[in-house]
């Protein structure tokens, strides 16, 4: 195996050849059995009488932890309730007690987190509000768009889409207000159509949704190309809409890094990933900061139907799944009814009736029912896909969520109920009559659902998914899905029920979970304590490894399960940035190996690889990744020396990227 440390690239990459190809494809690729040699617990020792329970380290007091050493216990607890350990971290956590660390982290006010906070002063976008961020960041010009080569007349469309369709359904102003309808119809027809084709989502299904976003938000990919590559909004404090995305990235990395709210900001993005808004669909870019700062991190740990009720109030999922376009489809013929009868009772006679639209215009400019919503709130974000619902659900969930609408979404886009566009005809969900009556009608299904025991048991299977294993053990899921029942939704209490299992500090379940690309960068820079002064590269670098940040576009988010995230591309990737970081190739951030290595690893390489081992995999490693590191280890490049050159000097960054390339650093 050969190590090419060009920059042309900007990061290290890594070429294999021959043999040595195989050989540590075979050790990262990939994980399916672990074969990791651990050692026995500390509090096993062979031969000791089997009647007898071995003592439990202190450092675990409180927790029902059997099948691992303190070390291991505390490694696992860092990297499925944190992003990892920082540098000392392990000691750290011991020193306080375990159980005292997670209660901490189960109540992320109770942390001072200003350190973090204050990293984040670089990124203004973060503090204002959706209508700030609409005139400071508004959509390039005309001109601009023109010479770019666009079209701007599907630009000139892109308006205030609710507005515009509400103005056209409802306007009420006799003859001149007609007219004006008549003139917005033009407009919000255009509107209606970008917003198709910008949208994740149809109406009819979610297999026809992705067809047709194949494509959509390449340009604003937060990955791909040179990761160290400077991008244009960035290099001249561009005012460009895409500025706004690429803060939000930015913070979402720099808070995992340095956030000592470590479980707030797991939990921050596993809420993001089940409640998904693609960054790429037309005004969601400037709704995104408002979601995550407004209704996801709050939420993070409260109430769930808490949570479930913010979501769909927020403009961010109104626009996303087009619920902000739902009518019932009388609508128009009711309001039309009561502009008529106002008439008739001013005393009409004599004044001019409206122009009459063709009935063909009228008929394609008519608002209907939408159930993209209706579907995704029952499939994704509550009972799952198996949960007892019927198609006819559906359509009388999103009858229910008819008139829940955004107002002025191009000016400060507030959640707004608009009782014209209500349908307000009984329905029955899930065999419960619905008639509470307009907004109601929509707050007494977030009531049912968030009740539901096939949402108690779906929303502790995706909890228990990401924080234990691909397949969590059934006795666990149940356990928390009656906490959830029993606790109204408590998140909190959940979450304290799974941690508090056996089944989370299993054998089975430790190092079982593949990390994610993002759960990757940032556990990297966090195990070798780099000082990030720019995160946009490892925002990048993120996108190219495979999960660039805001920009999923189905509404099911990223997966969580090892085989989405496992293939040849990505593992090499992983490993030319774990080079990358640790050879400081990366813009922005410095490691400093040397100091966690120590001085004397710059000797002798197979002392440095065997003290990286200690240092980035706990001295866990399997044997076939340790015979395949040594081979490295007398690579010319690793001891940046000639082969006939008596003194050599090993690059310590080499050598701890391999390590974190390892098989065994891919896994939480």
């Amino acid at each position: 195996m050969t190590f090419d440390a060009r920059p042309s690239a900007g990061a290290t990459e890594v070429r294999t050849t021959g043999k040595s190809l195989l050989s540590i494809f075979l050790s990262i690729a990939f994980m399916f059995p672990t074969g990791i040699a651990l050692p026995l617990p500390a509090t096993a020792t062979p031969g000791r009488a089997k009647d007898k329970k071995p003592k439990q380290d202190v450092a675990l007091k409180g927790l029902p932890v059997t099948e691992l050493s303190a070390d291991e216990a505390i490694l696992h607890a860092l990297n499925r309730l944190a992003y990892g350990p920082r540098p000392g971290g392990v000691e750290r956590v011991r020193q306080m007690g375990l159980a005292k660390w997670i209660e901490q982290q189960l109540d992320p006010k109770s942390i001072d987190d200003r350190a973090a906070e204050a990293r984040l002063e670089q990124f203004p976008t973060l503090r204002m509000t959706t209508a700030k961020l609409l005139e400071e960041y508004p959509q390039p010009k005309q001109q601009e768009k023109q010479a770019a080569g666009k079209d701007a007349r599907l630009e000139q469309r892109r308006s205030d889409a609710a507005g515009a369709t509400v103005a056209r359904d409802i306007s009420d102003k006799g003859a001149q207000g007609a007219q004006e309808q008549s003139a917005a119809s033009d407009g919000a027809e255009g509107v209606k159509d970008d917003a198709n084709a910008a949208s994740p989502m149809k109406q009819d299904s979610r297999a026809e949704m992705n067809a047709a976003t194949r494509g959509v938000g390449k340009r604003d990919l937060l990955g791909g190309g040179d990761p160290n590559a400077v991008p244009r909004v960035i290099a001249d404090d561009s005012k460009r809409p895409q500025r706004v995305v690429e803060e939000l990235a930015m913070a979402k990395v720099a808070r995992a890094i340095y956030s000592e709210r470590q479980l707030q900001q797991v939990m921050d993005d596993f809420w993001f990933n089940h409640f998904n808004v693609f960054a790429g669909k037309g005004e969601d870019r400037w709704f995104l900061t408002s979601y995550e700062r407004d209704v996801i991190q709050p939420h993070a740990m409260g109430k769930f139907k808490d949570l479930l009720t913010a979501t769909a109030k927020s403009p961010a999922m109104l626009f996303y799944l087009d619920n902000f376009l739902s009518a019932d489809p009388r609508a128009p013929q009711r309001m039309a009814a009561e502009r008529a009868s106002r008439q008739v009772r001013r005393g009409g006679f004599g004044r001019p009736w409206p122009p009459r639209v063709p009935q063909q215009q009228a008929k394609k400019n008519t608002r209907g029912l939408n159930e993209n919503y209706g579907r995704e709130l029952m499939e994704l974000h509550t009972l799952g896909v198996d949960g007892g619902y019927t198609q006819k659900d559906v359509t009388e969930v999103a009858r229910c969520f008819t008139g829940w609408t955004i107002d002025k979404p191009r000016e400060y886009a507030d959640f707004k109920f608009d009782e014209r566009l209500h349908d307000p005809d009984p329905k029955i969900v899930l065999g419960k009559k619905i008639h509470a009556g307009g907004m109601k009608d929509g707050e007494q299904v977030i009531e049912l659902l968030a009740r539901h025991p096939s949402t108690a048991k779906f929303i502790s299977t995706k909890l228990a998914r990401r924080f234990v294993s691909d397949n969590p053990p059934q006795s666990l899921v149940t356990r928390m899905a009656k906490t959830f029942e029993s606790s109204d939704g408590d998140i909190r209490a959940v979450l304290k029920t799974m941690i508090y299992s056996p089944e989370f500090w299993s054998r089975h379940s430790y190092r079982s979970k593949i990390k994610t690309p993002f759960e990757l960068v940032v556990s990297t820079a966090r195990a070798l304590g780099s000082d990030v002064d720019t995160p946009m590269p490892l925002v990048q670098w993120t996108g190219r490894i495979g999960e660039p940040l805001y920009q999923c576009q189905p509404p099911t988010g990223y997966a969580d399960k090892s085989d989405a995230w496992v293939n040849t591309g990505a593992l090499l990737n992983r490993l030319n940035f774990s080079l990358a970081l640790a050879g400081n190739k990366v813009r922005g951030s410095r490691s400093d190996v040397g100091s966690l290595l120590g001085p004397e690893a710059y000797a002798d390489a197979k002392a440095a690889l065997n003290r990286a081992v200690q240092v980035f995999l706990g001295g866990q490693t399997a044997a076939t990744t340790v015979e395949t590191l040594e081979k490295q280890i007398e690579n010319p490049q690793i001891v940046q020396a000639k082969l006939d050159d008596p003194v050599r000097r090993v690059d310590l960054g080499v050598v701890a990227g391999l390590v974190l390339g390892a098989p065994e650093f891919q896994r939480r």
